[in-house]
């Protein structure tokens, strides 16, 4: 699996993107459209997360400059931020049902857990009350946070009826993560899910940059 992710920064409005470059510079795009030669190329997660909601200020020389990193309310505030967007360079993967089966079934009851698809397309699961969830660019797609025999642990997984809907659930949002770049994709309601045959057709049928 071969993946990057570019630094753009979106206007208040969604009008208005650009693109951090090779040399320090921005300039515009259309906000998450494919790399071109001088995009700078973030190659880890770490570094990806440290560009996270900067606030950025125009500047007639440079595109952009960096005014520091949003705080706990500046999301309320109009202003030019900062986003990681991923660029998928390489084919990728089908999440496994039987994998999903063996994490939850393997997650203690009683501990809230978020179960999600991390980059690779592998099913994993962190301590919701101990771990980050917002900004972890791990999170491809995300379910509920669960923490009853219903839904998490040995119990569960005997339940075929859930266990196929939740492996649905999951495949739908990791093809719309693989068509938008969008990151922490929610799976979508029950009653919104596609034909399981139609949403591995669209996975099949997309292409990476």
């Amino acid at each position: 699996m071969k993946l990057c992710f570019s630094i753009d920064a979106l206007s208040p409005a969604a009008d208005q993107a650009w693109r951090l470059q090779q040399d320090e510079s921005w300039r515009p795009i259309h906000y998450a459209e494919p790399l071109q030669t001088h995009d700078q190329r973030i190659p880890t997660l770490p570094e990806a997360e440290a560009w996270l909601g900067i606030k950025m200020q125009k500047d007639k020389d440079v595109g952009l400059i960096p005014k520091g990193k949003s705080g706990m309310f500046d999301v309320f505030m109009r202003a030019i931020y900062t986003h990681a967007v991923i660029h998928r360079l390489s084919d990728a993967p089908i999440p496994d049902k039987q994998q999903m089966l063996d994490v939850i079934r393997a997650l203690p009851v009683g501990t809230a857990w978020l179960v999600y698809l991390n980059l690779a397309g592998q099913f994993t699961a962190l301590k919701s009350e101990e771990e980050r969830i917002i900004g972890n660019l791990d999170i491809a797609v995300r379910g509920e946070i669960a923490s009853s025999a219903a839904y998490i642990g040995a119990q569960a997984v005997l339940q075929d009826e859930l266990m196929d809907t939740t492996y649905r659930q999951f495949l739908q949002a990791w093809s719309e993560h693989l068509e938008t770049g969008k990151m922490a994709v929610f799976v979508p309601d029950v009653e919104k899910l596609d034909e399981q045959e139609t949403v591995l057709h669209k996975i099949h049928q997309w292409c990476h940059e």
